[in-house]
């Protein structure tokens, strides 16, 4: 099917199933008006002396209470779908005074596909594009169409027709990384589909789908008194039933939709639109790098990157450029960015990466000491060399409570700074001590090496005293005799200096390089919203006339939570010392995150922001993140982690190195301008089998001392 006869005939299969779609509700509705059909009946023939006799009089007080319940329960459940608030995207809205070019490309685009144009546009930190319905009341009035230009046509009956469209949701990345006429081919589709939105039963059908999600949501919420636990039972049992019924046809409905509007919007820019998809793929892949190797460790510290979206081209130019296709894209380049559009990106960027940095790590809504800007240019130093100096310190303090001394033997008289051989010595295991080369300076430990017995017993019975994450008031008091008070030495970094909550569980962007994680096209007219499997959970809604994406503001959906004995697998790959140290470390962490968790959770503000910012009015921030970006590390993850950063600190300190920001890697460690390698494997092999003879001789060869003291936070 093409052309007009394709348009049609996907217009008129969505329209069936939207009929189907309220089929089902108006037998819903029947069913509840059945028992006060025959309680009207049997007062009737009572009244008109047909059904004498004590029997019926009976019949008819029973069925006329229960006809009574049954059209209260219906009018509550009627009333919660009708009025509840559904699920909408975070997103930032760009008003038109600060995007007339967008607003008109977009509007030139809808009169060209023959279509009602979007009511208003809003930028997501995501690389998606959809249409969005907020519509209810619940989300406020929509804006007011005041425009002055003549695209339109005659009388303004398309602005007239806008009112009530749906609002076009546009990826952020797209518009830094795309060219203008790459971006107009996307959209297309997308807005093609305000078409087949404004068909009245569609409308009616994603409405009433849309209350019932919402409608569960409600009856999800947490309830304390019995009464309100018995009513949201009913009602999510009635809403889930409802669901279950429709979700067929709700599906097939969005599929009849997005048929609908891809065959319509084949018509324009589809040649340019083939080569756009190329870039959307792009786009993907370097958003999602970008966000998990480059800005989690700065939400992590409390920075949040204020330029994502400028930092995502210039992730993609460097993925670009390792992959052999610089050339390839060097000549689109050279064109007009879609970013353009923006009257003012950077006040944009600025408002979306803060929106990015509360959907994927729930950082506050507000800057302050805690949760402040960082640019590119301050990222090392900021970011880079503030984390590995924190990590340092929080694997000395650990080693300070596990008892372990902190001069290595073979040092020179007062050397009592945090070293990296002081870690070395610690973590190497017997065997390894006696075949390890040994480094400049240094001599093998040999009460470090020998297995952990007084001091380990001495910090377990003092847990088992003063509870578990105690730690010793006095490390080495189990190797000193009982008349030696011992020197007092306070523990190395400040323990203020904690990191803002590490993402909780769940469900994690693909791979970059995964093919199988390839983003659904905008043109393929299969491409549609799916049901969601489980009933029980609030369905996204269904504003999305072509193309799939999650609901943001799902919080019902529970997320499963990592078994412990994962953490206890994944420890059992190293030696014994690794493992308690891994422990220790893992145990401060969930520490420091529950001291800093309540500085940073901050009630949601009713008070309105600026123009650019977050429309955090639409909805609920109270389950931030939303979208964490990867589960919870593992104990081998965080020591491996802690022990890079205390190597990159001795490189900085003693081998005159320098903190950097890979685009596609995150933090790096360069020397003499070239970023240093090889550097995973040497841990890996001292944190697995207790092995420090690859990281010394990679330090060796770098001119790395570890017997000498390191700046810490």
């Amino acid at each position: 099917m093409t052309g007009i006869g394709g348009v049609e005939m996907g217009a008129q299969a969505a329209r069936s199933r939207a009929l189907a779609v309220l089929r089902i509700r108006s037998r819903a509705l029947a069913v509840a008006l059945l028992p006060a059909a025959a309680a009207v009946i049997l007062l009737v023939g009572g009244s008109t002396g047909h059904l004498p006799g004590g029997g019926w009089d009976v019949l008819r007080w029973v069925v006329s209470v229960l006809a009574l319940c049954v059209l209260l329960a219906a009018a509550g459940v009627a009333l919660v779908v009708a009025r509840s608030r559904p699920a909408v995207t975070p997103t930032v809205t760009v008003a038109e005074e600060s995007a007339p070019d967008l607003y008109r490309m977009v509007r030139d685009l809808a009169d060209r596909l023959d279509v009602p144009a979007p009511s208003a546009i809003a930028l997501t930190p995501d690389c998606d594009s959809w249409l969005e319905d907020r519509t209810h009341p619940a989300h406020g009035p929509p804006p007011a169409e005041k425009h002055h230009d003549d695209l339109a046509g005659p009388g303004g009956a398309a602005h007239r027709r806008s009112a009530t469209a749906p609002v076009l949701v546009i990826g952020s990345p797209f518009l830094w990384w795309m060219r203008v006429g790459e971006l107009r081919a996307v959209l297309a589709p997308v807005v093609a589909g305000t078409g087949p939105s404004a068909q009245p039963d569609i409308a009616a059908a994603r409405r009433f789908i849309r209350g019932l999600d919402a409608a569960v949501a409600v009856a999800s919420a947490g309830r304390r008194d019995p009464l309100s636990r018995v009513a949201c039972a009913g009602l999510g049992w009635a809403s889930r039933l409802l669901l279950r019924s429709c979700r067929g046809h709700a599906a097939e409905m969005e599929r009849g939709v997005a048929a609908a509007a891809a065959e319509r919007a084949q018509a324009v820019d589809y040649g340019l639109r083939i080569v756009a998809q190329e870039q959307v793929g792009l786009a993907y892949a370097g958003w999602d790098r970008l966000l998990t190797r480059v800005a989690l460790p700065a939400w992590r510290m409390g920075r949040w990157p204020s330029r994502l979206d400028v930092g995502v081209v210039a992730a993609l130019t460097e993925l670009s450029r390792r992959d052999r296709l610089a050339e390839g894209f060097a000549s689109r380049l050279g064109e007009r960015p879609a970013c353009d559009l923006l009257e003012e990106p950077g006040v944009m960027d600025e408002a979306v990466s803060l929106l990015a940095a509360r959907l994927f790590h729930g950082g506050p809504a507000e800057t302050g000491a805690d949760w402040s800007p960082v640019g590119w240019e301050e990222y090392p130093e900021e970011v880079v060399d503030r984390t590995w100096r924190t990590d340092a310190a929080r694997l000395h303090r650990v080693l300070d409570t596990l008892g372990v001394r902190r001069a290595a033997e073979g040092t020179a008289p007062g050397t009592d700074g945090p070293t990296l051989a002081r870690v070395l010595d610690h973590l190497t295991t017997p065997d390894a001590a006696s075949t390890a080369p040994d480094a400049p300076g240094t001599a093998p430990d040999a009460a470090s090496t020998a297995p952990l017995t007084a001091g380990s017993d001495a910090h377990a019975a003092a847990e088992t005293q003063n509870g578990p994450g105690t730690p010793l008031a006095d490390p080495d008091a189990a190797r000193r005799p009982a008349d030696d008070p011992g020197p007092s030495r306070p523990p190395y970094g400040d323990s203020d200096a904690s990191r803002p909550p590490v993402d909780g569980p769940g469900p994690s962007h693909p791979a970059y390089d995964d093919p199988d994680a390839s983003h659904p096209a905008y043109a393929d007219p299969g491409a549609s919203r799916p049901p969601v499997d489980d009933p029980d959970a609030p369905q996204p809604p269904y504003g999305d006339p072509g193309t799939p994406h999650p609901s943001y503001g799902d919080h019902a959906t529970p997320v499963p939570a990592t078994p412990a004995e994962d953490d206890e697998d994944d420890l059992a790959d190293t030696t014994a010392r690794g493992a308690a140290l891994a422990a220790g470390l893992t145990a401060q962490l969930a520490r420091e995150e529950a001291e800093a968790r309540p500085a940073g959770a901050r009630a949601p503000s009713s008070a309105p922001g600026p123009a650019a910012g977050p429309d955090a009015a639409l909805w609920d921030d109270r389950a931030l993140p939303l979208l964490p970006l990867q589960p919870p590390r593992t104990g081998r993850e965080i020591l491996t982690a802690h022990i890079t950063a205390m190597v990159c600190c001795a490189a900085m300190d003693t081998a005159g190195a320098a903190p950097a920001l890979d685009w596609l890697d995150g933090p790096s460690l360069l020397f003499d301008g070239a970023r240093a390698a090889d550097l995973a494997p040497s841990v890996l092999s001292l944190v697995e089998t207790g092995d420090p003879g690859p990281l010394r001789a990679w330090m060796t060869e770098l001119g790395i001392r570890p017997e000498k003291p390191v700046r810490l936070v």
